[in-house]
Formats: C-alpha cells, sequence, structure tokens
C-alpha cells in the first residue's frame, strides 16, 4: 500500500481532479442527479470501482445527490489511490 502523499504533491494531483475538493486528509465531491434512482445506479457503479480496486470510498447518499469521500484510512491520509479512484470515478458522469 502506497504511502500518504506531501502537501505539494496532493495539490498537484488536485489539478487532475479538479472537481474534487481537498479537505485536510480527504478529497470530497458531490454528485448531482435528477432522480434518487440515477444517484443509486451511480452508487452500483462507484462501488464496482471500489471493489475492483480494493479500495472503498465513503458515500452519502441523498435525493438526486451522492457525496462521496476519499481517504486511505490504513494510511491515514490521501495516497495516490484516492487520486487514481477519483479519475476513474470521474469518468462515470463527466
Amino acid at each position: 500500500m502506497p504511502s500518504t502523499l506531501a502537501h505539494d504533491c496532493v495539490q498537484s494531483l488536485m489539478k487532475k481532479v479538479p472537481e474534487w475538493e481537498h479537505k485536510k486528509d480527504i478529497i470530497e465531491r458531490v454528485f448531482e442527479f435528477d432522480d434518487y434512482m440515477s444517484g443509486m445506479d451511480f452508487v452500483n457503479a462507484v462501488a464496482e470501482i471500489a471493489e475492483s480496486a480494493n479500495h472503498h470510498p465513503e458515500m452519502i447518499i441523498g435525493y438526486g445527490k451522492v457525496t462521496v469521500l476519499l481517504t486511505t484510512d490504513d494510511k491515514g491520509g490521501l495516497t495516490e489511490s484516492d487520486f487514481e479512484i477519483a479519475i476513474r470515478i470521474d469518468n462515470l458522469v463527466d
């Protein structure tokens, strides 16, 4: 498992995921949908990505909105894996 990233490296990688916000030891993005089921379809697609990578984000599900939070818990911060998953998630909607 990779080690946590230095702040300057995180800032550099944030340029690859401009829709995401960096908040302390996580990156977060809110995705909006027209209805609940569209959001659930998205959640299931993210779950497939997460399972295949063995890197599972926290997701907060609301009506027409899903918030995805990424961090590497066992490392206590952000790693390259978080950014790799963020890019894959972005590819679902962008």
